[in-house]
């Protein structure tokens, strides 16, 4: 917990840093949370309990952790990669699959696979994966993932890797935003009522600090209610296989 509300980071990335592209490491090391490479053994393969040592200083009660297969842009980030996290500690990781319509065929069968290794939803990643959301070939997972209850998670904008394609990012606003920024960005709106369907995700370790932005979030004044929705209540709702394993949030 942090501050006394629950935390769930619903966007992290620890790879295995020999599997992505220089340019995500440069990205991670300009601006990523200080002390992120403690989590990392000499070889680049994460260290579980390190790990989870640092979402506990944080605040974090649970995280998912997200696989991606983009060599195009940033690089492979494979599944198995996260199952030593989401064996050593299910009760504080859960795994997110991942699927790229032009490496894997069919695309059903892949997302079977990596639902059998734990995952809980899906994310596509058009726009590092060089491919459109609305491809038929990705029409397979969507009715798997409706006949399963599981939620697709889209990136929908833009990114700044080299081998990108922006112009898959529709729409095109920014995906991640600074907390303390939200209330400039949404200054003609409610943004209470907007928040009341945020999910708190930092892109780790590509953010100063999960707790920092926890607070900055936190400091809009959004109201209680309101703030734990964003901070875990509604990740809970959209991700019903959180609760399999985080039974104590």
């Amino acid at each position: 917990m942090l501050d006394g509300m629950p935390l769930i980071d619903a966007h992290q990335h620890p790879v295995r840093l020999s599997t992505v592209k220089p340019a995500w490491l440069d990205w991670a090391q300009r601006f990523g949370q200080p002390g992120w490479r403690t989590a990392y053994a000499p070889g680049g393969e994460i260290i579980p309990q390190a790990f989870e040592d640092l979402l506990q200083a944080e605040g974090v009660d649970h995280a998912l952790v997200i696989c991606e297969y983009s060599p195009k842009a940033t690089g492979m980030q494979p599944a198995e990669d996260l199952l030593p996290l989401t064996g050593h500690n299910p009760a504080r990781f859960s795994l997110v699959a991942n699927i790229n319509p032009h490496l894997h065929y069919p695309v059903d069968a892949e997302l079977a696979r990596q639902l059998s290794l734990g995952a809980i939803a899906l994310k596509l990643h058009p726009v590092h994966g060089g491919f459109s959301p609305a491809d038929p070939a990705l029409y397979p997972a969507y009715q798997a993932c409706a006949a399963e209850g599981l939620p697709v998670v889209v990136h929908c904008g833009t990114s700044s890797f080299p081998g990108s394609s922006n112009e898959l990012a529709d729409p095109a606003l920014l995906s991640g935003l600074p907390p303390h920024r939200l209330s400039q960005y949404y200054a003609r709106f409610d943004l209470r009522r907007l928040a009341g369907k945020f999910i708190f995700g930092t892109d780790w370790p590509g953010a100063p600090g999960i707790a920092r932005n926890a607070r900055g979030m936190a400091a809009l004044g959004l109201g209680d209610d309101v703030l734990a929705g964003v901070l875990a209540g509604h990740a809970l709702a959209v991700y019903p296989g959180i609760r399999k394993h985080a039974t104590h949030i």
